[in-house]
């Protein structure tokens, strides 16, 4: 009787310890169990939070504003460029004719300056300047005079697309219209736009070509304002009138800087031109005593000396006088 009894209450005992044994470990199980889950609904959480603040309006905003410096930036650089500026200028992108144009440009002015027996020295300065530079300086002012064109008539090819919308007219329909009633170069741009939207170009890419060909911010309004309108919706008609009245209050602050800094670029251009206004006088009416400027080594020296001087004047002033808005 009593090793039975032994014998039961050595089974309790092994049984109670392996109780005891087996729930500890799924305790420590379910323990680390939980802590694993709270460690990664931490991570979760902190997931979330960062996705929420991505999602703020000034977290939206600022990245943007980065988006559009990016642009920004890569639309400068891509505008700098030879075929930019031929674009703009409405004379297409044969960026090679226009070397060929310098190079030809440059070697005749050197030739010529080597006919008329001046120095081996000067004719190849002014040679490279007539190539390298006379023809850019061209170029532009054709892109700038064009560009000016194109910007004072982009106002009312807008209110001419808002009253087609208000009675009821397609968009397409009106940007054929802007395409032959107004002037040039806006009516061209436009009629290219109108061909490549009718060939089954986007109209997002059609006018990302167009800023390609006139990089004006006012038609980069213009673009952002119909992509976001053919992605969102709305009221195109009150978005583009809303442009046109911003548009032309940039136009009146352009023209009010002008007005108002209109002394300064006239003081600037006075003082710009007066040296060698001066020098050029003396030499008409007094050669013998200009000559030696010009015949004697030191007075070459002082003559190349002034003229830098006087180009880091004209180019600070330029600065300080060339108002952006």
């Amino acid at each position: 009787m009593l090793i039975i009894l032994a014998g039961v209450l050595g089974f309790i005992t092994i049984a109670g310890l392996g109780f005891v044994l087996a729930g500890g470990g799924g305790g420590a199980s379910a323990k680390t169990v939980k802590r694993a889950q709270l460690i990664a609904g931490d991570r979760q959480a902190v997931a979330a939070r960062a996705k929420a603040a991505a999602n703020t309006p000034d977290a939206r905003r600022k990245q943007l504003l980065k988006t559009l410096k990016e642009q920004d930036q890569q639309k400068k650089k891509a505008s700098l460029t030879i075929a930019a500026r031929l674009r703009a200028a409405g004379l297409g992108d044969n960026v090679q004719m226009f070397w060929i144009i310098s190079g030809v440009v440059g070697v005749l002015v050197g030739l010529m300056l080597l006919l008329l027996r001046q120095m081996p020295i000067i004719a190849l300065g002014a040679a490279f300047a007539a190539g390298f530079g006379l023809p850019r300086w061209v170029i532009g002012m054709m892109a700038k005079a064009r560009t000016k064109k194109f910007t004072e008539a982009f106002s009312d090819a807008i209110d001419i697309i808002v009253r087609g919308i208000k009675s009821g007219l397609p968009v397409h329909d009106c940007l054929r219209m802007i395409g032959t009633e107004c002037p040039e170069p806006l009516a061209g741009e436009f009629r290219i736009l109108t061909e490549n939207t009718g060939m089954g170009m986007s109209m997002e890419q059609a006018l990302d070509r167009m800023y390609e060909r006139m990089p004006t911010n006012e038609l980069r309004f213009f673009t952002i304002v119909l992509t976001i309108q053919s992605k969102t919706g709305g009221n195109l008609a009150e978005a583009l009138g809303n442009l046109s009245t911003v548009l032309r209050a940039r136009k009146l602050m352009g023209e009010k800087i002008k007005a108002l800094s209109a002394e300064a670029v006239s003081s600037a251009f006075i003082i710009g031109c007066l040296p060698p206004g001066v020098a050029t006088m003396i030499s008409i009416t007094a050669p013998a005593y200009m000559a030696p400027m010009f015949s004697d080594p030191r007075g070459r020296i002082m003559l190349m000396i002034a003229a830098f001087w006087m180009s880091c004047g004209i180019f600070v002033m330029r600065k300080m006088i060339n108002f952006k808005f």
